[in-house]
């Protein structure tokens, strides 16, 4: 058809005009000959020839142009007659929420305006009929209404009363205001008058969606309700709670197939969709069961009491009385500071009413009068505390409901006498001593092996003791344990089971007398005492591991000590040998390890070797190193004395000696040529200069005076000056003074 002018075509709905009746004729008849070329047929019966308008795809079009269609706006033309204050209030309340878009409306309700007042008797009169058409005219026409347009935000507004739901479908212009485009209204049946307020709240929206489906499907829409709990429990980017009901729950699945964000308004804002709720059409929606209320059903008829025994108890109840009216009224008209009802207004967006039964979730709420009979169907089957809360949350619900079950099972003779032994309870750690061998644990491990092992722990330390024994009676354990009081000390405390042993009066006196405090575990609970427990076991285990090992039963335990005291505690992360002893135990292991000292005492004996190659005799001839400028290294001489292990005095001539390191001494053997004119005497050099003193300018004269030789050094062996024309000149070790001779001044 897309080539045939004057034809539209939404699916499977036509259109077919021109601008005069024979353009007209002729589109008509190349459409059914298009209709007949491709064997398409039409039903007489749903079509419509020559009509002055018409109503397609939601608009009415006439020769003026296109038009709202009744529909949308039949909830506002169609609306019961006001018979009442509240009625009216409620009328007008959609009048004011338009009132920018309707001109001299002050005028035009002002006698209804007159029945609001306090000393004003009702009555209704032909002018207030007439005010009540005129406003409704006005707000169906173009002067509030407007075409539908998917390029303007929509929002849909929706509201519940006690008997009606309204829902007005706007769009919100850029400048903020709200234009309607279509109004809807529908009376609440019997069935939904009997639900929540909640639940009512939650109908109106899912029944404005289901109505307004054609606009808002596809496309992202704002919902708008004054019930706030509706916020959290419809919210797209919120998880449902477990606890919500049922048909709130289905609601939330159905509601998920669109794009919305859900925006709460007070009721006082909310004026247009309120006005709708409370002057609803006089129509309703006849449904088949739902599927909630015959899920509800069912679980209500698996209790051990009707739905009608409940709903009748309940009304009889002073709380769940109180709670069913807050429930299906949604307000609060009572004490909420009342202990009984705190529990039920903290779930209060949570109940729901089904058949006059209060329902939390899928739990029905059983009033006190009934709430024993429940629990002994609940308890029938003696199931255990943890099946019987579990069953109860699936059926019924009331405060302190769990609290109640374990009572009724503490005073079940037959389930207390088989019930299991209850969870162990967290080991409580021991007191942690204060110093090593003050708190012993003591135990008997065995048999074992073919032996009885006596096991002793330092609760300090964690160093083990283990002696094998022979026969285990109190005297032979007595004899064992005064030997290693022996070697160890007494300790302060001893720690054991209730061996018979230790329980003895001989081991008792014994403890006693050495003043050593005994502490048993308790009978039967061997954790108490799992210090020497615990090593019990990782005794045994060692030696079942060494059972094919060569050696007798005592070397295994030996080598087993030694490893173990050795090892760090997984406690204390130490070994028991450094926190015992304060040293680690040497084995065999530490051999292989590098010695710092050894290694030390090895290159000192080196050092000492190497020194005794280096030693000389006194009067050994030798060569000396000669450090004086411009003469040989080295002249000879002999060993005058020793003056520490590598130092010594050489005597170069008689009366001289040099003292020299063995690293400056070098044997005669060694072939060093030495020269011998270390006797010619040599003026040293001195970098001193002559100086004037400063009292020759002042025409004093000094006394004759001239350079000096350096003074030979005091020798070690004589202690005495040579002469000062010594056969070889001392060397010089540091620098020489100049002597000068006084200046005098002659006054």
């Amino acid at each position: 058809m897309a080539d045939i002018p004057g034809v539209q075509i939404i699916l499977d709905d036509m259109i077919i005009t021109g601008e005069t009746s024979e353009l007209h004729l002729q589109t008509l008849g190349r459409v059914l000959q298009r209709l007949e070329e491709y064997n398409l047929r039409v039903n007489e019966g749903k079509c419509e020839f020559f009509k002055d308008k018409v109503q397609f795809c939601g608009h009415e079009i006439d020769s003026h142009g296109l038009h709202k269609t009744g529909e949308k706006m039949r909830a506002i033309v169609d609306a019961p007659e006001i018979t009442n204050v509240k009625q009216l209030r409620a009328f007008l309340g959609i009048v004011q929420y338009y009132a920018r878009f309707l001109p001299n409306l002050a005028t035009i309700l002002h006698p209804l305006h007159q029945l609001l007042k306090k000393d004003v008797k009702w009555k209704w009169t032909p002018k207030c009929e007439d005010a009540v058409k005129t406003v409704k005219t006005m707000i169906t026409s173009n002067l509030v209404l407007m075409n539908f347009d998917p390029t303007i935000p929509v929002i849909l507004a929706c509201d519940a009363s006690a008997y009606g739901l309204g829902a007005v479908l706007s769009h919100k212009l850029p400048d903020g205001t709200e234009r309607p485009i279509a109004f809807a209204s529908r009376t609440l049946n019997s069935a939904e008058q009997n639900y929540s307020q909640i639940d009512k709240e939650a109908t109106a929206l899912v029944w404005g969606v289901k109505k307004f489906h054609t606009y808002l499907y596809g496309n992202k829409f704002t919902l708008v309700t004054d019930h706030k709990p509706l916020l959290a429990i419809f919210s797209p980017r919120k998880g449902l709670s477990s606890t919500t009901g049922a048909r709130l729950q289905r609601y939330a699945l159905f509601l998920s197939g669109y794009i919305y964000d859900i925006q709460y308004k007070s009721t006082t804002s909310h004026g247009n969709c309120d006005s709708l709720s409370r002057l609803p059409l006089k129509e309703t929606e006849i449904n088949k069961l739902d599927a909630t209320e015959e899920f509800l059903n069912s679980l209500i008829d698996k209790l051990p009491v009707t739905c009608s025994q409940i709903a009748s108890a309940t009304r009889k109840d002073p709380v769940l009385s109180k709670v069913y009216e807050i429930v299906s009224t949604g307000s609060i008209g009572v004490d909420t500071s009342d202990l009984e009802l705190k529990p039920y207004l903290n779930r209060r967006t949570e109940l729901s009413l089904h058949q006059g039964c209060v329902m939390w979730g899928n739990r029905v709420i059983i009033p006190s009068s009934l709430r024993n009979q429940v629990m002994e169907e609940l308890h029938s089957g003696h199931v255990g505390i943890v099946k019987m809360k579990s069953l109860a949350r699936s059926y019924a619900w009331w405060p302190n409901l769990d609290s109640e079950l374990e009572e009724l099972t503490k005073h079940c003779s037959g389930c207390m006498a088989n019930r299991p032994s209850p969870k162990e309870s967290p080991i409580h750690p021991w007191e942690f001593p204060k110093k090593p061998w003050s708190r012993v644990h003591i135990d008997f491990a065995g048999p074992f092996m073919g032996y009885m092992y006596l096991v002793l722990v330092d609760a300090y330390s964690k160093w083990p003791i283990v002696k094998i024994m022979k026969k285990t009676t109190a005297g032979h354990t007595i004899d064992v344990l005064r030997a290693i009081f022996a070697d160890y000390g007494v300790c302060d405390e001893l720690v054991s089971d209730n061996g018979p042993q230790f329980v003895s009066e001989e081991f008792r006196h014994f403890l006693r007398m050495n003043g050593v405090k005994q502490t048993f575990s308790a009978p039967y609970h061997p954790r108490t005492n799992g210090l020497a427990e615990k090593f019990v076991q990782t005794l045994k285990q060692a030696l079942k591991a060494a059972k094919h090992d060569q050696g007798t039963i005592a070397i295994k335990v030996s080598k087993f000590l030694l490893q173990y005291r050795n090892a760090e505690h997984a406690t204390t992360k130490e070994s028991p040998a450094k926190l015992f002893l304060g040293r680690s135990l040497v084995t065999r292991l530490d051999k292989i390890k590098p010695n710092l000292q050894k290694r030390v005492e090895s290159e000192q004996a080196k050092m000492v070797r190497s020194v005794n190659d280096r030693q000389f005799d006194i009067g050994q001839s030798v060569a000396v190193r000669d450090y004086r400028a411009g003469r040989d290294k080295w002249v000879s001489g002999k060993i005058d004395s020793k003056t520490g292990p590598v130092s010594y005095t050489v005597e170069i001539v008689p009366g001289v000696t040099w003292r020299r390191h063995a690293d400056q001494i070098r044997a005669s053997s060694e072939n060093v040529p030495v020269t011998r004119d270390v006797l010619i005497p040599i003026l040293p050099i001195t970098d001193t200069p002559i100086q004037v003193p400063a009292s020759a300018s002042a025409g004093v004269v000094p006394a004759a005076s001239s350079p000096t030789l350096p003074q030979a050094p005091m020798t070690a062996t004589t202690g005495t000056t040579p002469d000062k024309s010594p056969d070889v000149v001392p060397e010089r070790r540091y620098p020489v003074r100049e002597r000068r001779t006084p200046v005098r001044l002659d006054l």
